[in-house]
């Protein structure tokens, strides 16, 4: 083996160049360029060839796998409670089956109770999370390669509970003054709405405040019961309904006359 030191190099394309012998060592001086002409080398050609990189030997001729990092783009739904929910995970270069975790803000991790794949751009994970708090979604995918959202996309929240039991809200006279409330609590800001049928004419719901207020219209002709069912919504959009009922009792007049 012998040592060979280049001060200029540079072939011409489609001309052979040999430098010694095969194991020999070439040494370029400082400040020394070895151009190579332009053009395309098959892999063919550099079969069983190989490079020293800073002591380590890279082969010639090969080719190499790629892999793309996996991304969390939403979920569906974005707001669950504590008790196990499954959401919908969308993104892009998931490979069956990804690990799922929820990361915390504080950095606590939580793995998914179970995955299930759809495709490469869908997933679906069931989490059970005790605490209320935003979590960061983090998918690794069976080769290794991961990717997590770049923001806190899931809020665990406790969802609105009725404290007001479901049925009657009383009985009241026709033309009456009539002033009711009705309660929810939650861990955020309640609003109130009427989810489908009707208050009695002449009653109005306050939506910050659950109060069922006004003075009844007085129109209708026999005791009338109206049902209506009331929406509680939290800030986190978390809904809950409950249904309800109020009684207008009609007066019936009679006349008695003598002969």
């Amino acid at each position: 083996m012998s040592e060979v030191k280049v001060d200029k190099l540079s072939p011409r394309l489609g001309t052979t160049l040999t430098l010694g012998d095969s194991g020999d060592t070439i040494t370029l001086p400082s400040g020394v360029t070895f151009s190579l002409p332009s053009g395309t080398i098959s892999n063919a050609d550099l079969a069983n060839s190989a490079i020293t990189i800073n002591g380590t030997s890279v082969s010639l001729g090969g080719s190499i796998t790629t892999f793309s990092l996996p991304t969390v783009t939403s979920l569906s739904p974005d707001t669950i409670t504590n008790s196990q929910t499954s959401v919908i995970i969308t993104g892009t270069n998931f490979v069956s089956v990804p690990i799922v975790e929820a990361i915390g803000t504080d950095g606590s991790i939580y793995r998914a109770d179970t995955v299930s794949y759809s495709s490469s751009t869908s997933i679906t994970a069931a989490f059970t999370l005790a605490t209320d708090g935003t979590y960061y979604i983090r998918v690794e995918n069976n080769n290794g390669f991961s990717g997590r959202s770049a923001t806190a996309l899931l809020t665990v929240s406790d969802a609105p509970t009725w404290t007001t039991a479901a049925g009657t809200l009383g009985t009241f006279s026709q033309g009456a003054a009539i002033s009711v409330t009705v309660a929810a609590t939650s861990d955020s800001t309640i609003a109130y709405s009427v989810a489908s049928g009707s208050l009695p004419t002449g009653l109005s719901l306050n939506s910050s405040t659950g109060v069922i207020s006004g003075t009844e219209s007085g129109t209708d002709t026999a005791d009338t019961t109206y049902n209506f069912t009331l929406r509680a919504t939290d800030d986190e959009s978390q809904t809950a309904d409950r249904a309800f009922s109020i009684t207008i009792s009609v007066a019936i007049e009679e006349g008695m006359q003598f002969n």
